[in-house]
């Protein structure tokens, strides 16, 4: 459809939504499937985002999140998929992680609560190892059934004020306590802080899925993040653009499309109330627009026409990570015990600074990752702090200390290795568009409260924001259901 403005015949779409990560189209599809016509405008060649595989010299590599999780009943992204009527095809892990201490000893990540217990004592010691992990997996719990239930949560109107007190119950009132309390104050609560091995795994453990350390997470968020591998882990084989693809898929066969290669330049909200959006290649109008990319960015291609207050949620360099990473191809010459692992660095890797790698090996029964059956494909990832600082690093001195590490560790030998390539925050930058090239999403910060997250209302009119930088650090369920309340404010506020 197309509308004329002057003597120009410009693009039409009732909705168009920046970027395709899962956030973006999570709302894309359900608005696609209350019947709005709707667009996504996305700037790389293939969809996703951080959720998103592509293929290198033979192999398949994840180009961010390698975990898929939020599919159990009543997490946001079972509750998606059930609500689009999407299956996937998703293999659901048996042992979910493994963690290799830098004292030698390894941790087994166990979905099921009381294996897990029983391994947290016989590593860490068995007092307040117990009482700890029970209350952490009770939080937890209580908060993917909130969050799925408070879907026009942070409250920024009446109207959704009207919908969390009819969804509220004394028990939320009574754990929203624990929005001022840290995961440092519940370990010391615990009398564990005293334990450097139990610290350097919580802490580790914590920046692979809040971004942070545990001083900075409060516990709502940050026991939700502990426990990610006591809920169901899951794998797609192809990789974990398989769940993208099978978003897009649904929105093409309801009334939506996706353009590729494509990248949004400047949003303005024009005299008639329509969205003008310039792109590299044209220019659209629309009733609503979704920005599924990033604050930092969205703010930059509205081009200073957002409300100041936004200014205030932006997050500098110092604040973020982006990441170190490899991609292995190697013989496959041995059985591994679980798919992903995340081993402790002796000394932090050299110009970074970072003290864990995380490593995650293909399905062994997945046959799409690899064009030889007798290779495997280990996709290897360290956080990079304060992305846009200047150093001085030696790529590939740093590939043979990551690979040095996979071999001390038995992943393969260097014999075993076939090819091999690397990427710094600048290639995660024009991979995913994001200003310094942050990955994993905002950190949880103690300063910041459930309640002062980012809303999904951008502007006050048709514009709305999706994405790790507004329901922050809890990966693929949490971006899914920064997608679910977007479009559940859009729908209370226009439909």
């Amino acid at each position: 459809m197309y509308l004329f403005q002057g003597l120009r015949k410009v693009k039409y779409n009732e909705v168009i939504l920046v970027g395709s990560g899962i956030g973006s189209l999570s709302t894309a599809c359900l608005l696609a499937k209350s019947g709005k016509k709707v667009l996504v405008i996305e700037q790389n060649y293939l969809p996703g985002g951080c959720v998103s595989s592509y293929w290198r010299k033979g192999f398949v590599f994840e180009a961010g999140a390698t975990t898929l999780v939020g599919l159990d009943k009543g997490q946001p992204l079972r509750y998606l998929l059930d609500t689009l009527g999407i299956d996937i095809n998703a293999r659901k892990l048996t042992h979910p992680m493994q963690v290799r201490l830098r004292n030698g000893r390894i941790v087994n990540r166990h979905e099921n609560i009381e294996d897990w217990i029983n391994e947290a004592k016989a590593e860490f010691g068995y007092d307040g190892q117990e009482e700890f992990w029970r209350l952490c997996y009770d939080i937890s719990r209580f908060v993917w059934d909130v969050s799925i239930k408070q879907r026009t949560f942070p409250i920024s109107n009446i109207k959704d004020l009207t919908n969390c007190i009819l969804n509220a119950s004394p028990k939320q009132l009574w754990n929203a306590r624990w929005a001022f309390k840290s995961i440092q104050d519940l370990v010391i609560d615990f009398g564990l802080h005293y334990n450097d091995d139990f610290v350097d795994f919580i802490n580790a453990q914590l920046l692979i899925t809040a971004q942070n350390t545990m001083e900075n997470v409060n516990v709502l968020f940050g026991a939700t993040a502990l426990c990610y591998t006591n809920y169901g882990n899951y794998y797609l084989d192809g990789g974990l653009i398989s769940l993208s693809n099978r978003l897009i898929d649904y929105l093409k066969n309801h009334n939506g499309d996706i353009h590729f290669r494509e990248k949004v330049e400047n949003i303005h909200l024009e005299a008639d109330k329509k969205y003008q959006i310039k792109t590299s290649k044209d220019e659209y109008k629309a009733d609503f627009v979704v920005s599924g990319v990033p604050l930092n960015n969205t703010l930059q291609i509205f081009d200073g026409t957002l409300p100041k207050r936004l200014n205030e949620k932006l997050m500098i360099s110092e604040q973020l990570n982006s990441a170190f990473q490899m991609g292995i191809g190697f013989k496959k010459k041995k059985h591994f015990d679980t798919i992903h692992y995340q081993i402790h660095l002796q000394k932090p890797l050299e110009g970074i600074g970072a003290r864990t790698l995380f490593v995650s090996l293909n399905h062994p029964d997945d046959t799409t990752r690899c064009d030889d059956k007798d290779t495997m494909v280990a996709s290897v990832s360290t956080h990079w702090p304060d992305p846009d600082k200047n150093i001085d690093f030696d790529k590939s001195k740093r590939e043979q200390h990551v690979i040095d590490k996979l071999v001390k560790h038995k992943f393969f030998s260097k014999e075993d290795i076939v090819y091999t390539h690397s990427s710094t925050p600048e290639a995660w930058e024009k991979w995913t568009g994001r200003e310094y090239g942050f990955v994993g999403g905002y950190p949880q910060f103690m300063n910041i409260k459930p309640w002062q997250m980012a809303d999904a209302r951008l502007d006050k009119y048709k514009a709305y924001q999706v994405g790790d930088s507004v329901y922050p650090g809890q990966g693929i369920p949490g971006v899914a259901l920064s997608g679910i309340i977007a479009f559940e404010k859009l729908k209370m506020d226009w439909m």
